[in-house]
């Protein structure tokens, strides 16, 4: 059986192809897009899936009633290990899902860029800074589809 040390360095080395992917490739061919997208965080899924039921139940003392608890539970490396694959599926589904959401407004690959590494290295930082700068971008494109056309008469 592997060691939680190796389990961790496959679910890295996954996770960082799918956001090499994300940021570096082009999102114009589906099945491309569909890697980082579903396929590499529904397989970080199963994983969290299968160690969460097999050892963060098992933690004696372990929950998630109190920060003890989880301090208790996270003190076992299998339990610490799910929980790192659990932010890893999470954070690249939420990448995927900013980049489609980013492309459809029309946001330069050049803003997603550090957008999506914010996100890569603290997930709702990148998220905050996303549905900010969305916010933003989508009322000032409003505002400038409201004003007349050139040559126009009101």
């Amino acid at each position: 059986m592997p060691s939680p040390e190796q389990i961790f360095g496959w679910a890295g080395q996954a996770a960082m192809l799918g956001w090499l992917i994300l940021i570096f490739l082009p999102r114009r061919w589906l099945l491309l897009t569909a890697v980082p997208r579903y396929v590499i965080p529904f397989g970080l899924s199963l994983l969290y899936s299968g160690l969460a039921m097999s050892h963060i139940l098992t933690v004696e003392g372990g929950g998630f009633g109190s920060f003890a608890e989880v301090k208790t539970l996270l003190s076992n490396d299998w339990a610490l290990l799910a929980g790192w694959i659990h932010y890893l599926a999470f954070d690249l589904f939420i990448g995927g899902w900013i980049a489609v959401q980013a492309d459809k407004v029309g946001i330069s690959r050049l803003v997603q860029a550090p957008i999506l590494l914010a996100t890569f290295m603290a997930g709702p930082l990148g998220l905050a800074l996303f549905l900010a700068m969305r916010a933003g971008y989508v009322r000032i494109t409003a505002s400038a589809d409201e004003l007349p056309a050139a040559g126009a008469t009101a």
